[in-house]
This record gives C-alpha cells, structure tokens and sequence, in this order.
C-alpha cells in the first residue's frame, strides 16, 4: 500500500544523478538478461518537468520469467517487488526501493517482446524536445493532484488522454 500523496514538484536537477546512482548498483545484477541498458523514464527523466519525485526505471530484459533469478540479489540492494495488476500478462515485473509505501525508486523489468517500454522512451523523448507539451504535460499533472492527491487510478486515467495524443503524433 502507498502511503504517500501524489504531490507535483518542481523539477529537480539530483533526478539524474538518483537515477545513476540506482543504475549502477542493479545493472551490474541484471546483467545476464538486459537487452539493453537501464534507462531513466518517466517525469523526473525529463529536464524541465515537475514530477512526483519517484525515480521510474526501466530495465528491458530479454526473458520476463528467468529475470526473477535476480531478485534475492536485488532484495540485499534494498529493492522490493511490488506487483501490480496486469503484469504478468504484461510480462513486467516492478521493484520499489527502498520500500513499496515510501519509493524513492521504481524498477518497471519489461520484456523486450512486450511494446510498453518502446512507447515510455518515445513519450519520454518527446518531452525532452518539445517544451510547449512538456508545459501542457506539466499543467495536466498538477491539475489532477490538485483535484485528490490520493487518487492513483484517476490520475493515471486523467493523464492518459494527453500521453494517447503526443504517442498518435508521433506515429504518423
């Protein structure tokens, strides 16, 4: 269970380096089944945009079931899975650090076969050259947190028509 808000901050240059920080202790552990780097996604990857300081990460990997051998190791680090709906059908995997109710850190391992992640690095990309959206993405969010700063679902329902439309531009 969550126990904390949603709440919107201003950008804040440490994202990075919070990122890396993380990066460079469960790559190494991921290692035998990443296809390809771990990526910073999500808000606090984008210079510029408030964001709920949680740090999302994403770790493409080339088999969703044999990555599960590097949990133990990735418990010692302090990593916790933290399940959620419709993953396994997703074939994603999450982890929160240090703790699921109070995350500095989100690890989404998706498997490379599964098109979620190629949309979050397109959307992410997006964001990081266009700043009129960024500012748009940016209202939206607040916004919503501003309405019930508890509500997940509605939140994530609230961004979602935005995220549709920047990733239809972008298809054509």
């Amino acid at each position: 269970m969550r126990l904390d808000r949603i709440s919107i901050e201003a950008y804040d240059d440490r994202w990075p380096a919070l990122f890396e920080e993380q990066r460079r202790l469960v790559e190494p552990v991921l290692r035998p089944w990443l296809a390809r780097p771990v990526e910073h996604v999500g808000s606090t990857s984008v210079p510029g945009l408030p964001a709920k300081a949680i740090i999302d990460m994403a770790a493409i990997v080339r088999d969703h079931d044999a990555v599960a051998a590097a949990f133990d190791e990735l418990a010692a680090l302090d990593w916790v899975t933290a399940p959620e709906p419709g993953e396994r059908e997703a074939r994603k995997w999450s982890l929160c650090h240090p703790t699921v109710e109070r995350r500095s850190h989100h690890l989404h391992v998706v498997e490379e076969s599964s098109d979620g992640w190629r949309t979050w690095l397109a959307f992410r990309d997006h964001l990081r050259t266009t700043p009129a959206d960024r500012d748009e993405y940016a209202r939206i969010k607040r916004e919503l947190a501003a309405a019930d700063d508890q509500d997940r679902p509605a939140y994530r329902a609230g961004k979602a028509p935005f995220i549709t439309g920047v990733l239809a531009k972008l298809e054509r």
